[in-house]
């Protein structure tokens, strides 16, 4: 077992009325069955109402199961009195970090979890310098958050969760709301979290770009687990994701069309370096006193 999976999970959303009577049910998760392993960097994609968000919640027992179960590092989320080491195991990271962010100086708010957690205060400034040394604010540790870009917000409240030694980090579209510059100083830093410290990192996210060096790469749709396999795997199946409503790496997509125009070229291309490869070949045949020339 990985250090997340899920069984048979089912969960309804269940609307009642006054009388508490059931008026509706949205199945938002359908009989899904996934193992992810430790230290392993997975993105989730999938349209808008594919329960991907939903799955996340069920991580660290925001939601629970309506059927099935869930287990992080073994336990439970369906028991109560496991929920508090769930949450250790399992950080998650929102949206918008103005929803997470609670003090008025950087460096409060990263200790914030660890204080709750009881650590001693020690440890706690240990944390601190540690966490932010790891996402690159250390510089602004006693700035208010209120001055920060929304890229710099966002660093501080992976800190935050970090401060608390999580086994993994789940990252629920937490670029949604940047500019292109703090996309890619979140993705940079959640990248090297991976990498160098172990965690495992669960990132939900509408940008296809943010997932190209991903482990793993899991597709849902009507809250079924559809699409699974590295990120060449699925990118190389163009014409499905979009069937599922989702886009590809624009440079992918280039490299698609070209394929379709009939040029002789691999599916799966993921960056602008592969598809140069590919065609300088192609250019210097056809155009060798140019090639020449230059």
């Amino acid at each position: 077992m990985g250090i997340i999976k899920a069984s048979r999970l089912i969960f309804d959303y269940i609307r009642r009325d006054e009388d508490d009577n059931i008026e509706e049910i949205d199945r938002a998760i359908d009989n899904l069955n996934v193992d992810i392993e430790k230290g392993s960097f997975v993105a989730i994609l999938g349209h808008n109402g594919s329960g991907k968000s939903t799955f996340a919640k069920q991580i660290n027992g925001i939601l629970t199961p309506t059927e099935g179960t869930v287990w992080v590092s073994g336990m439970d989320t369906s028991d109560e009195e496991a929920i508090w080491e769930i949450r250790k195991k399992a950080g998650m990271v929102f949206q918008n970090p103005d929803n997470q962010i609670i003090g008025n100086v950087v460096e409060e708010d990263v200790g914030f979890g660890p204080e709750n957690m009881g650590v001693p205060a020690p440890d706690i400034w240990k944390r601190v310098d540690e966490s932010l040394e790891a996402v690159g604010m250390t510089a602004y540790r006693y700035k208010s958050p209120n001055r920060l870009s929304g890229g710099q917000k966002q660093r501080v409240a992976i800190a935050g969760v970090m401060a608390m030694r999580p086994e993994c980090i789940i990252l629920d579209e937490p670029t949604a709301m940047l500019d292109p510059n703090g996309r890619r100083e979140v993705i940079k830093t959640v990248r090297e979290l991976n990498r160098q410290e172990g965690i495992t990192v669960l990132l939900i996210t509408h940008y296809m770009e943010e997932v190209i060096s991903a482990d793993r790469v899991i597709v849902m749709d009507d809250g079924k687990l559809v699409m699974d396999g590295t990120p060449r795997e699925i990118f190389s199946q163009v014409e499905k994701l979009k069937a599922y409503r989702l886009d590809v790496p624009q440079v992918t997509e280039l490299a698609y069309e070209l394929k379709q125009a009939g040029l002789d070229i691999p599916e799966g291309i993921l960056s602008n370096e592969e598809l140069m490869d590919c065609l300088l070949p192609m250019f210097k045949e056809r155009f060798p006193q140019q090639v020449a020339l230059t």
